[in-house]
């Protein structure tokens, strides 16, 4: 039976709401399911704490300062590979049922003549996917986010008649009176949705993953399953909108010093209208109720979805990868969305299930080795036997960990993000091309690098909550030194050079390929020429760096 791959993301789920990664009352017993068949990574860092260039980086396997799309809406460019064009020509069908939050560079679409409805031009448009059904999960009414028209159809058979069923039935409540309740109001969040449960985003991407698999039939095939949730709109449908009253909430975390004495960055984001609403426990109270309620019906979802692979006996021949693409502040460290790099924000849950017998030895195990979502393209394509191309991708395959031959892949974890998109930096007065903070994370120490500002510095061995910045203590300056070092060395890499890799050039010796082919630059003689190059070593081929030399 073919390989395949099922390849699951949430949007904004946090690392630490699942009761597989220590959650006290939230139940996810699906999820822990997957966690017992495969290895929890328990320290996975995201290349971004935002939506758009952090998928990009999971789609790429490369940094966001490799890639190029720095910030929701900025176009991945054409060229860059992403997971589709490193598993096709292996035979792979890779398709996307849900989100990507793609951004296609029309531009460089038009420029090289590929068009939009071409095979080619689709799959470029599309981040290399195959749109089973793409759906983004942002349809408010304005007509910027292209809708769902399979949903709103989907809805309308069920019997709404709303023109916006995303914003006004599965986003909405109403009262008594048959008043609309937005849920993009927070006040909302602790009412139920109008729709049904089965009607919900996530129950019905689900389906339409199912249906995938059904079509694909024995095809090798890499489905990603990218759910919207738990992601604001905060709203939830019943019986899930009040499942989790404020005594089941996790406490929140910051203190007072933190407002007092924070890094101008960090300060400047406190200020901002979610972060100031997130300050407030009426909000938090309300926002988590729901933000438990749809993480759980997720793992209700997950439970349908592995029955479904069980019964088909696809369990036996599929990857699976269960993660999320960031996380959710939700009122820590008096912050409210993502965007930052506190654990909160930029850790997130990974679980990694290889089917294969090699991985037996490890099932069920935690491992806190540091893992970046740049390592799953490296994972898939080791999965279905492909090649080695760590001259394009800049993480690291996972398989050798869940087969027990080594037990890390790396010393220190990267997340970048470009605020200038931001009030943030308007705020602060700072040039566009300054706006940015990049994260090194050894295990212990997190090293916050921000252009024109001082850096940040926390200690998670004696401060896990990250709550006192250490960069400015004269008694961690020699960490600060050290760890600037791990981020000079990080920005030092080869990033660009993706069209030739280390050993074709390793394989060419520069003694001999350019008199071989007849660019004779420092000879006296032709004696001198016969004794460097052997006569059957040159001709118009030599030229060629992927010619192999004799």
């Amino acid at each position: 039976m073919a390989k395949n791959a099922l390849f699951i993301m949430c949007d904004q789920l946090r690392w630490d709401y699942l009761s597989c990664t220590g959650h006290p009352h939230l139940r996810t017993p699906n999820i822990d399911r997957l966690a017992r068949r495969g290895v929890l990574f328990d320290r996975c860092y995201v290349q971004s704490p935002i939506c758009g260039p952090s998928r990009m980086s999971f789609y790429t396997g490369r940094y966001v300062s490799s890639h190029g799309s720095t910030w929701n809406n900025v176009p991945l460019k054409v060229g860059e590979m992403t997971l589709g064009d490193h598993l096709r020509p292996l035979g792979v069908r890779t398709a996307l049922c849900g989100k990507t939050h793609m951004t296609a560079d029309a531009e460089g679409m038009r420029r090289l003549g590929l068009a939009p409805d071409s095979e080619i031009g689709v799959r470029v448009a599309e981040c290399g996917f195959e749109p089973y059904e793409r759906d983004d999960g942002l349809h408010p009414d304005g007509g910027r986010y292209a809708r769902n028209r399979n949903y709103d159809d989907y809805m309308r058979a069920k019997g709404w008649n709303d023109d916006n069923p995303w914003d006004d039935v599965a986003n909405s409540a109403e009262d008594d009176d048959g008043t609309l309740l937005s849920g993009w109001f927070m006040e909302n969040a602790d009412k139920p949705a109008r729709a049904d449960a089965e009607d919900s985003e996530t129950p019905y991407i689900v389906r339409r993953a199912m249906d995938f698999m059904r079509e694909a039939g024995d095809e090798p095939w890499c489905l990603h399953l990218s759910l919207i949730k738990p992601h604001w709109p905060y709203i939830v449908p019943a019986p899930y909108h009040d499942m989790y009253p404020p005594e089941t909430h996790l406490p929140v975390v910051r203190t007072e010093a933190e407002r007092e004495n924070a890094h101008p960055v960090f300060a400047a984001f406190m200020e901002e209208r979610v972060s100031r609403a997130f300050a407030r426990d009426e909000v938090r109270t309300r926002v988590i109720g729901a933000y438990m309620g749809l993480i759980r019906q997720i793992d209700d979802e997950m439970g349908a979805l592995l029955d479904f692979l069980d019964e088909r006996g696809l369990s036996e021949t599929t990857l699976i990868v269960f993660t999320s693409d960031h996380g959710d502040y939700l009122g820590d460290h008096w912050m409210g969305e993502k965007e930052l790099f506190h654990d909160p924000s930029a850790r997130v849950p990974l679980i990694v299930v290889d089917p294969s017998p090699d991985a037996d030895a490890t099932r069920g195990q935690t491992r806190d080795a540091l893992v970046e979502a740049i390592d799953l393209v490296p994972t898939f394509l080791d999965h279905f036997g492909g090649p080695e191309v760590s001259h394009i991708l800049e993480g690291h395959s996972l398989l050798p960990v869940l087969h027990g031959r080594t037990r890390k892949v790396r010393d220190v974890a990267v997340s970048e993000y470009d605020y200038s998109m931001r009030d943030v930096r308007r705020r602060l007065g700072v040039p566009v091309r300054d706006a940015k903070l990049t994260m090194v994370f050894d295990g212990r120490w997190k090293y916050v690098f921000a252009e024109g500002f001082r850096p940040m510095l926390h200690d998670l061995e004696t401060d896990p909550d990250e709550l006192v910045d250490l960069a400015t203590s004269p008694d961690h300056s020699q960490e600060l030194a050290r760890m600037e070092g791990l981020f000079f060395e990080w920005t030092r890499r080869t990033s660009q050079r993706t069209t030739i890799s280390d050993e074709k050039i390793a394989a060419r010796d520069p003694r001999v390929a350019e008199a071989a082919a007849g660019i004779l630059i420092g000879y006296w003689s032709p004696s001198e020429l016969e004794d460097t190059v052997p006569d059957d070593a040159t001709g118009p081929r030599a030229e060629n760096p992927d010619t192999p030399q004799s």
